[in-house]
């Protein structure tokens, strides 16, 4: 998969935030000290953030601006990764075509690295827009941009999905139904965290997820 197979397969924005939110609040509940996903409500004014940094290099950002949405992606391994000659140069066409709206982000200095935007995938949806545009990027059968491995459990959406990720990663039994109440935006309750993690602080995840912009958890013990 390259991001030329990632678009049609990329949610509408509000349904891509509702998942990158999601996923946040459960990675920060299974263990709040490495999780591999973060979202940042307003992380500038009116403009929100969602992150995936792997530990061992590879990373994204999508960002949810009133112009539109900027996905990006970095994978070290990739064919298309800009250290892979001395010029560091993005692969061609990866930018071409972002509009002026969005393009800034580009220049964002959370997404440089040694004062270049670190970059093997990039995606875009201007406000009102039909559908996901990216840079006429080409590819031979045996390149890839990392897409598949950067964004594979985002576009999958199944709660399935990310109780496979979260046992491998966290290495502990992941309740699903738990999971898929989280993802699907219900009230938090006691029940559901404590069946994620028995440790975690019920308030403590009550207050991450009002930071994130979830609804008033459940009074209720079920």
């Amino acid at each position: 998969m390259t991001v030329r197979d990632l678009l049609p397969l990329l949610p509408d924005p509000a349904e891509l935030r509702a998942r990158c939110r999601g996923i946040a609040l459960l990675d920060s509940i299974l263990d709040r000290h490495v999780p591999r996903h973060g979202f940042v409500r307003d992380w500038r004014a009116g403009v929100d953030l969602a992150t995936m940094d792997n530990g061992s290099g590879d990373q994204y950002a999508i960002v949810f601006d009133a112009a539109g949405v900027f996905l990006y992606g970095f994978d070290h391994e990739s064919d298309a990764s800009p250290w892979r000659d001395e010029d560091r140069e993005h692969w061609p066409g990866l930018l071409d075509g972002l509009p002026a709206s969005l393009a800034h982000y580009a220049q964002a200095p959370e997404f440089q690295f040694e004062g270049l935007f670190d970059a093997t995938v990039c995606a875009w949806r201007e406000s009102g827009a039909a559908e996901w545009r990216c840079g006429p990027v080409e590819f031979a059968p045996d390149e890839t941009d990392g897409a598949e491995g950067l964004f594979g459990l985002l576009v999958d959406g199944d709660p399935e999905a990310y109780v496979g990720f979260a046992e491998d990663y966290f290495e502990r039994a992941v309740d699903r139904e738990a999971v898929a109440a989280v993802l699907a935006g219900a009230p938090l309750t006691r029940r559901t965290v404590e069946s994620l993690s028995a440790d975690a602080d019920f308030g403590a995840v009550v207050a991450r997820a009002r930071a994130m912009g979830f609804d008033e958890p459940d009074g209720s013990e079920s």
